[in-house]
């Protein structure tokens, strides 16, 4: 009786819930904890992965994956620079205020990759990432994702000088970066100007 109700427990909670991803991410958290800290928050984290029939459609790996893994890439990263215990700190929170995806290869079922994230810069109100997808078997970038991670209740500035005890001079925005931000800002000004929002601020 009691290993029915245990199996119609799991039946429900993996109908309702997409369990296997807070599996990961957890599994990610409790990684990033035993793996040795960066002492530099722009440095580069290299995760590794290869391509399983459950990431797959038409034998390749498919889209809503790469944003998936990383997701499991961000969690890692932001524990080992020390970005999530600023967070906690300061009472803030981080989330995904804008990503986009350029697709330059297919990673074929079995093929293995790195996942090389990085924080490039940030501006005063979010961090913007790098995470690139490459191949192991012959070193091309096969998706590269930038992904603006907004900071709500703080600022990136504060959570660097939480870091590293001074002000901290951000990096330079590289040339790409600077014109997917200018994208940005334009969508968002077309958007609230569709709604209203610009006449409501006047």
């Amino acid at each position: 009786m009691w290993l029915l109700l245990l199996l119609a427990a799991l039946l429900v909670l993996f109908c309702s819930l997409d369990v296997w991803y807070f599996v990961r991410a957890a599994g990610a958290v409790v990684r990033a904890w035993l793996q040795p800290p960066m002492r530099d928050v722009t440095g580069e984290q290299v995760t590794t992965g290869r391509v399983a029939p459950r990431d797959i459609d038409m034998c390749h790996m498919n889209n809503a994956r790469y944003l998936r893994e990383c997701d499991f890439a961000r969690f890692s990263l932001y524990i080992r620079n020390g970005v999530f215990k600023a967070l906690r700190a300061l009472g803030a929170s981080a989330v995904v205020g804008a990503t986009t995806i350029r697709f330059r290869r297919p990673l074929c079922i079995g093929e293995a990759y790195e996942l090389r994230s990085r924080v490039v810069t940030w501006d005063d109100k979010a961090f913007f990432l790098e995470q690139r997808f490459v191949s192991r078997k012959d070193g091309l970038v096969c998706a590269i994702m930038y992904c603006k991670q907004t900071v709500v209740g703080s600022s990136p500035d504060a959570i660097m000088r939480y870091l590293c005890k001074r002000k901290v001079e951000c990096p330079e925005f590289p040339e790409d970066l600077q014109h997917w931000i200018s994208f940005i800002s334009a969508s968002s000004q077309s958007l609230r100007a569709e709604s209203g929002l610009l006449e409501k601020e006047k």
